[in-house]
């Protein structure tokens, strides 16, 4: 056989292989998807979300994406498109590789009325730390808001009461953008202060170490 011949059935035969793979692969895939049934997109996390955490779609952009999920593996109440949990937060964390739930959401409540305040008092938004404790509280739960400042050299820090039996607001996730006390993991609280107290935890968010919130005594 010449050259030319022997390229020619080379050719042909690793067409044929090609043919037979592609087949073989084909069927396998049909017999794959016939033994796991139809399947649906659905969220899945791709980083932890704390509790509270509100649903944006900015928020499901960075943290969630979908997966292509066999039905017959997936909760009844899985999320399906992030339009169904626009606005909604969640009551526990759910950590990374977990599928978006119906069941981690919290119900929703009758709107409430924000608590009225009187003319010496103002609304305040303050980031702090460690309050995920908090997340469920209720508008008008009372707290004490405790400072930290940096250590000095050869004493320890010092850590003082800024705000005694104030109103909780809100509470929600800081925006990592405003984590500046708090750091990684903030939240963003919102009080009801006297214009002394404001400006005294205005002070403590620029130069403190960091702000907590306990459960007022």
């Amino acid at each position: 056989m010449s050259r030319r011949g022997r390229a020619l059935a080379f050719a042909l035969l690793a067409a044929a292989c090609g043919i037979a793979s592609a087949s073989i692969a084909a069927s396998y895939r049909e017999r794959v998807d016939g033994r796991l049934g139809e399947t649906r997109s659905v969220l899945m996390l791709t980083r932890t979300l704390a509790p509270g955490a509100k649903l944006t779609a900015a928020t499901l952009g960075r943290s969630a994406e979908l997966r292509e999920i066999p039905v017959r593996f997936l909760p009844p109440d899985a999320i399906t498109t992030a339009r169904e949990v626009a606005g909604r937060r969640l009551a526990a964390a759910v950590p990374a590789g977990s599928y978006l739930l119906g069941s981690q959401l919290r119900t929703a409540r009758s709107v409430q009325a924000p608590p009225r305040l009187s003319d010496r008092l103002h609304p305040v938004e303050v980031t702090v730390s460690a309050a995920g404790a908090l997340a469920g509280s209720a508008p008008g739960e009372r707290v004490d808001v405790v400072v930290a400042g940096d250590p000095v050299v050869g004493a320890r820090a010092r850590v003082r009461l800024a705000a005694r039996n104030v109103r909780l607001l809100a509470i929600a996730p800081a925006d990592p953008a405003d984590e500046t006390v708090a750091g990684s993991g903030g939240w963003s609280a919102t009080l009801a202060l006297t214009r002394s107290q404001a400006l005294e935890l205005i002070e403590a968010e620029n130069f403190a170490r960091e702000i907590r919130l306990i459960p007022a005594s």
